[in-house]
C-alpha cells in the first residue's frame, strides 16, 4: 500500500469526508494546497450530501484532473483526456464494489452494506495510484 493510499485513509480517521480523505491525500504530489483542495472537496462527502455519487469516487475524479488537465483556461485541450481517465477509473471502482452511489453501497435500502467508507477511500486511492504509474 503507498504512503498516499494510507494517508487518504489517515485523512478519514482525521475527520476529512471520503472525497477529502481521496483528494487531499495527493495533494503533495501534485503541488497543491491541501486546505483549498480541503475546501473544494467538503460538499462532494457523503455522496455530494444527498447519498448519490460515492465521495471517495468524487475524490478520485478531482485528482485526475490535478494529474492531467493543463489548467489552460482560454482554451482546454485536456477534457476529453481527463474525461476517458475518469470514466475508465468509475467503471474499475463500480465494478470491484457493484455501485458508485453511495447509499447502494452503504446499504440503506437493501440493508446489505457492499463496502465500508474506509474499504471505498482505500480503492479509490489505489485505483489513483494505479492510474499515476502509468505516467
Amino acid at each position: 500500500m503507498s504512503d498516499e493510499v494510507k494517508k487518504a485513509i489517515e485523512n478519514h480517521h482525521k475527520g476529512y469526508n471520503c472525497a477529502q480523505a481521496v483528494a487531499c491525500a495527493f495533494c503533495k504530489r501534485f503541488g497543491k494546497n491541501e486546505q483549498d483542495v480541503f475546501k473544494v472537496m467538503e460538499a462532494f462527502g457523503f455522496g455530494m450530501g444527498a447519498m448519490e455519487t460515492c465521495g471517495a469516487v468524487s475524490g478520485m475524479v478531482a485528482v485526475v484532473g490535478m494529474c492531467q488537465s493543463d489548467g489552460n483556461l482560454g482554451k482546454p485541450a485536456t477534457k476529453k483526456n481527463c474525461y476517458k481517465a475518469a470514466k475508465q477509473l468509475i467503471n474499475k471502482f463500480e465494478e470491484k464494489n457493484k455501485s458508485i452511489i453511495c447509499r447502494e453501497i452503504k446499504g440503506v435500502e437493501t440493508g446489505r452494506v457492499l463496502r465500508s467508507c474506509d474499504g471505498c477511500i482505500e480503492d479509490a486511492a489505489q485505483l489513483i495510484e494505479d492510474h499515476l504509474s502509468q505516467y
